[in-house]
């Protein structure tokens, strides 16, 4: 079965970066969305960015735009979140997942059927 694993994640001050990445255990991704999702305390799971494993299509939410940035490591069947300026309002548990797609990135959770572990990110003010 495949599983994909996290590292990365931590404490850091405001206007700090950070970098999360996800590992699949298969190199079988290549008609996949690769999404990274976060979860705030009291508050519903988001996409924050994804990036398509084939084509490099990219998805990036409003609030993290100019300041995180997907990318993709086929070498080691890992895609990172690059995370810059990174605010209080950042804080939040943050999943990558997968989600079979030949283009389109969707947004919604059940789209994607493969989770990575979660890892916390907290950002101090």
């Amino acid at each position: 079965q495949v599983q994909l694993v996290q590292a990365g994640g931590g404490l850091v001050q405001a206007g700090g970066s950070l970098r999360l990445s996800c590992a699949a255990t298969e190199r079988t991704f290549s008609k996949h969305v690769m999404g990274w999702f976060r979860q705030a305390p009291g508050k519903e799971r988001e996409l924050v960015a994804a990036i398509h494993w084939s084509d490099g299509n990219t998805y990036y939410a409003g609030s993290v735009k100019g300041r995180f940035t997907v990318f993709k490591d086929k070498n080691n069947a890992m895609v990172n979140l690059q995370m810059n300026s990174l605010e209080p309002e950042d804080t939040a548990v943050y999943y990558c997942a997968a989600g079979a797609s030949n283009h389109d990135i969707a947004t919604e959770e059940f789209f994607y059927d493969h989770w990575g572990q979660g890892t916390q990110v907290t950002v101090s003010s």
